[in-house]
């Protein structure tokens, strides 16, 4: 089971003029040139200095990219912007945001994790990796030595006993920052007996990665460059044996999973009563009354309603939007043979491994690639999906939690774009060092 630890982190020191929203930033791989340019010019601090050296994101950059993001991180540093604390501790963290027309409070805390290999039963993880990914988060940790975007994990805790235990005495936040209408706020928890509890209580339950996954095996990999440098294992306390972690309950109220819509473009010939020719053996369809200014109302009302396996289609060029319904649970199992009946029931696998790859592709596109799109908000779709770019849009429910459980049981990790949890998180609250 998980083996977490506190830390000494390093933050934004409290300083009157140092407005903190004006230096945290929204986690790197979202972001553009423009985005970058416009945190920059909300505070030459902004941590996006030093987090992202190099665009676009999860491409690799030069040397001199990271070292020169190294030079900054150590200029706050020895300029007293940023502060390393004396003492290693826990730190609880709330993020306080609206959606849908009612506001959220998700607690969690930040953590050391020590790492274990995917497979293992201790960090379980939901999503495959890429390489170029993984290389640009690397050098960036070689260079400045410090892990600056945490991991998002979650753990069950039905009865709220870790988050009573870190917020039972919180007072006034030591950093409070927004951003993008949300609230993030953090507190610095030392206490021993505190700490030791929410260690032991940690110690029982694996952890799953909400997002992360290429943060996590670049610290695998940085783990292993270590060892190497070492002559083999480390000793256990060393830092390059843990990863910082966000840790959330997956029973925290303020959880929320959207779901990630699919855009698809490359359709050359798309007919809604050719489609549904192709589905009707695993796929009841009926027209909505849905227009093209209703998608979202469609996607956070009628849809979010129904029962699993059923998914939404909006057809950009006629402005009209269909209701698909499962009525073959086993349509993957021809396909997916090795797959579990859990993996094979996922809504996100059905789309993916069905929809598209076996109805969509190679009827509607003419031999030509699909072109693919994501988007996790409804108010989105239409605009895109309008006949140029996008010709249709399919849509999806939330992935349940206990997927991620049931799919840890197999060993197997879901189709990319399954979950997106809301709202990301801050990078730039409190930041972990290796050496």
């Amino acid at each position: 089971m998980a083996h977490i630890r506190p830390f000494a982190g390093i933050h934004y020191a409290a300083r009157p003029e140092l407005d903190l929203s004006n230096v945290i930033a929204p986690p790197y791989d979202v972001l553009d040139v423009k985005e970058k340019a416009a945190l920059q010019a909300k505070h030459p601090n902004n941590i996006v200095s030093v987090d992202l050296p190099w665009l676009p994101p999860k491409t690799v950059g030069p040397d001199d990219a990271y070292e020169k993001a190294n030079l900054t991180l150590q200029a706050w540093l020895s300029a007293g912007i940023l502060k390393r604390d004396t003492r290693p501790a826990l730190y609880p963290y709330t993020q306080t945001y609206d959606h849908a027309g009612k506001t959220f409070h998700r607690r969690g805390f930040f953590a050391l994790v020590r790492l274990s290999p995917f497979g293992k039963g201790e960090v379980v993880p939901h999503e495959l990796t890429y390489a170029s990914a993984i290389e640009d988060r690397l050098k960036l940790m070689r260079a400045t030595g410090v892990q600056l975007s945490p991991i998002f994990g979650l753990f069950s805790d039905p009865t709220s006993e870790v988050t009573k235990a870190l917020y039972a005495q919180v007072g006034r936040p030591q950093m409070d920052a927004s951003m993008d209408g949300i609230r993030n706020q953090l507190w610095t928890v030392n206490d021993s007996g505190v700490i030791s509890k929410v260690e032991d209580l940690m110690a029982r339950k694996p952890i799953y990665i909400a997002d992360g996954h290429h943060r996590y095996t670049t610290a695998l990999q940085y783990q292993k460059e270590a060892e190497q440098k070492n002559g083999g294992p480390l000793p256990p306390e060393h830092p390059a044996n843990y990863c910082l972690f966000s840790l959330v309950s997956m029973q925290d109220d303020g959880l929320l999973i959207l779901p990630t819509h699919r855009l698809i473009g490359g359709l050359t010939n798309f007919d809604i009563n050719k489609f549904k020719s192709l589905v009707a053996t695993s796929f009841d369809i009926a027209e909505t009354s849905y227009g093209e200014n209703e998608v979202d109302d469609y996607v956070d009302g009628e849809l979010a309603k129904q029962p699993p396996h059923t998914f939404g289609l909006y057809d950009g060029k006629a402005k009209k939007l269909y209701q698909l319904t499962l009525k073959n649970e086993e349509v993957l199992k021809p396909f997916e043979p090795q797959k579990s009946d859990a993996w094979r029931r996922l809504d996100v696998a059905i789309l993916q491994r069905y929809l598209l790859d076996e109805v969509i592709a190679p009827n509607f596109t003419a031999n030509k690639e699909v072109t693919k799109g994501y988007t996790a908000y409804a108010d989105q779709i239409a605009p895109q999906v309008n006949g140029s770019k996008f010709q249709i849009a399919l849509l999806l429910r939330s992935t349940p939690l206990h997927a991620l459980e049931e799919l840890g049981k197999h060993n197997e990790v879901m189709p990319q774009k399954s979950t997106f949890f809301y709202p990301k998180l801050a990078t730039g609250m409190v930041i972990n060092p290796l050496r």
